[in-house]
């Protein structure tokens, strides 16, 4: 939905030639020539900005804001005037203008402010957006995996698909994307939901301990074995095992696995009874399993018996219109765990976080929101908080448009060429968010759908 602006002047000249400039902008609009006309408008259309002259017969333009408040108009209002006085632009911002124009105004400034009063309404409504589904998560609506991005709302598509089945999932994802908060929405979402959900990291035990912790033993078994004791799959019978770093696992403890796969039935060590056990299997690994395939370090067998379902869960970079949300939730989350007065992260912080490549995807963005809350002894983290990180510079190695990739422009390449397909391409590794793109290239939203409404997109 485009931005109505409301523009009120007495003067007829002034409000054509305003009219004039905002159609060119590419801007909808309304217009009054008095106060009270301006009150009327603002009751019926509710615009998303007011451009008033302050000094006009009958309301004024400081009354007639006041007027709008009390009637619950929210928006923000620019006023203009050809009386600059600081007394005068004082009164206005503590009424709560958001800007004081005079004239003779600059057509180029004009544009701008009204630019700056947009996009900042634009990330009050995103940040109360983000808030509301924070306060939905944490009242136990909807997902416990957080972003809205195309590549996870793919994923959660198949979540939803395959978590009423009993059916093995095999999670591919690089270190740190969510795999087992995957895992467990799996559980949260499938018959099993009140049964045992048991974890296990492949690549944290020796294959010897591994074993028995999966398997159990009994008494005897192995020196040091001096009771019975029963394994994590007798612990999750009902329930649902989730195998983390599944490539780590010995060809010995696969072929193992497999057998529960085929029939859920394993022994003990140090015991010749067969033990049945009903368990749904959900594995992860953030390697390349087809590849050790071929290598012959996992079986195959194994191999198309976990990868009955698929979800690539993808990495950080790949999906960047999901970090504001991610960083407003993990900063509320640390705020509140370690008593701290932190409230909010600012826009440009936002960008800076959103330009990071985050090699340790989610689980690198928490813990850096984790420190910066800890060590700020602010209300709003900026970008003071994470000395760690930097912008990337255009034309340097980094660039805004990066997951490896870089944009090649001919040389001699018109300019407005150049920055439609720097927006373009913008758009399409932001998932088509606006918001997102205009944050990444530091433009307004306004411009992106001026951009795009010329080019005919």
């Amino acid at each position: 939905m485009h931005p109505t602006l409301l523009i009120i002047d007495d003067e007829p000249e002034l409000l054509e030639s305003l009219s004039r400039l905002f159609k060119k902008e590419g801007y909808d609009y309304l217009t009054a020539t008095s106060g009270e006309e301006g009150l009327d408008i603002i009751r019926a259309h509710n615009p998303s900005l007011v451009l008033t002259d302050l000094m006009m017969p009958g309301m004024s333009g400081i009354e007639l804001m006041k007027a709008a408040r009390t009637i619950g108009f929210d928006a923000d209002f620019i006023l203009m005037t050809a009386y600059g006085t600081v007394e005068t632009a004082v009164e206005a911002m503590k009424e709560g203008a958001y800007d004081f124009i005079t004239k003779p105004y600059k057509k180029a400034t004009l544009i701008r402010t009204v630019e700056r009063a947009l996009e900042k309404q634009s990330l009050v409504a995103e940040n109360k957006r983000l808030r509301n589904e924070i306060d939905r998560l944490h009242h136990g609506g909807g997902s416990s995996i957080l972003g809205s991005s195309p590549a996870m709302r793919a994923c959660l598509k198949i979540v939803e698909q395959a978590a009423p089945s009993s059916a093995t999932v095999l999670l591919l994802g690089d270190s740190g994307t969510g795999k087992e908060l995957f895992a467990t929405e799996l559980q949260r979402r499938s018959p099993r939901a009140n049964k045992p959900f048991v974890a296990i990291n492949c690549a944290a035990l020796p294959e010897t301990i591994l074993e028995a912790e999966l398997f159990g033993y009994e008494k005897g078994a192995f020196t040091g074995a001096v009771a019975q004791r029963k394994g994590r799959f007798e612990a999750a019978n009902g329930g649902t095992m989730f195998l983390d770093e599944i490539a780590d696992m010995s060809p010995a403890l696969q072929a193992k696995l497999l057998r529960v796969l085929e029939n859920g039935t394993f022994e003990r060590l140090g015991s010749n009874k067969t033990i049945s056990v009903d368990v749904r299997i959900i594995a992860a690994t953030n390697r390349d399993l087809k590849t050790m395939v071929e290598e012959g370090s996992f079986r195959e067998d194994l191999f198309y018996r976990l990868n009955v379902i698929m979800i690539r869960i993808p990495p950080l970079r790949d999906r960047r219109e999901d970090i504001p949300i991610l960083a407003t939730t993990f900063c509320s989350k640390y705020a509140e765990r370690h008593n701290k007065s932190v409230e909010s992260i600012s826009h440009e912080t936002i960008r800076l976080l959103a330009a990071q490549n985050w090699p340790g995807n989610v689980r690198e963005l928490e813990k850096t929101i984790e420190r910066a809350v800890v060590l700020s002894d602010h209300a709003e983290l900026n970008e003071s908080d994470f000395p760690e990180l930097s912008m990337p510079v255009d034309g340097g190695e980094s660039s805004v448009i990066s997951n490896g990739d870089y944009l090649k422009i001919p040389f001699g390449a018109p300019m407005v060429e150049v920055e439609d397909q720097i927006i373009a391409e913008t758009l399409k590794r932001s998932g088509g968010d606006k918001q997102m793109t205009a944050n990444i290239l530091g433009i307004s939203v306004r411009t992106i759908y001026r951009r795009l409404e010329d080019t005919g997109k």
